[in-house]
């Protein structure tokens, strides 16, 4: 039960944008940005990062749904994130995805603690310097939604097969049409 009254029964951060709205819509215009602009990193990969900060975390509602929208976008699917979150540098991704997953993972801890050789170890591995400002933006941001969502106390389904539907819908219409769809 959410620790405050949100008038809902929306899931997750879901809930919290339906009860405040002005905030979700500037919280939706930056994930949408950040998540499915334009970019040199795929949309799964940038979901990726963010399921992995949120698994490490610990936050099951944004772990389980962005885990659910990266493997809707990434070639091997739900192993794929799994792996990648038990152990980015065994798992089938990239090297350039396994440095920034650990500069992701540094950011998790605290900003301070990215040091020149993390980031020398993604550039070495073909980062760009706009991959690298990226990925630390959706570590900070979704460490954020994180701590939003948890503190809060908000509603997580259980299981995993509960978020695909959301994930269809944020892949198809974005995060702001996805809190659309549950308003209306």
């Amino acid at each position: 039960m959410p620790h405050i009254s949100l008038n809902n029964d929306a899931p997750g951060i879901v809930g919290l944008m339906l009860y405040r709205p002005e905030t979700g819509r500037l919280l939706n215009d930056l994930a949408d940005v950040l998540m499915r602009g334009e970019n040199t990193l795929s949309r799964g990969e940038r979901e990726l990062i963010a399921t992995y900060v949120s698994r490490l975390n610990d936050c099951h509602f944004c772990g389980s749904i962005h885990g659910a929208v990266a493997a809707q976008q990434l070639p091997d699917g739900m192993p794929q994130v799994v792996q990648a979150c038990v152990n980015p540098h065994a798992a089938n991704v990239s090297p350039k995805m396994r440095a920034l997953l650990d500069i992701a993972a540094l950011v998790r801890e605290s900003g301070r603690a990215v040091t020149e050789e993390a980031v020398s170890a993604a550039r070495e591995h073909g980062a760009t310097d706009m991959e690298i400002h990226d990925t630390v933006l959706i570590a900070a941001m979704f460490s954020m939604f994180n701590r939003y969502v948890d503190g809060l106390g908000t509603l997580a389904p259980p299981d995993q097969a509960d978020y695909e539907p959301m994930a269809k819908t944020i892949v198809a219409d974005g995060y702001a049409g996805a809190v659309h769809r549950f308003a209306g």
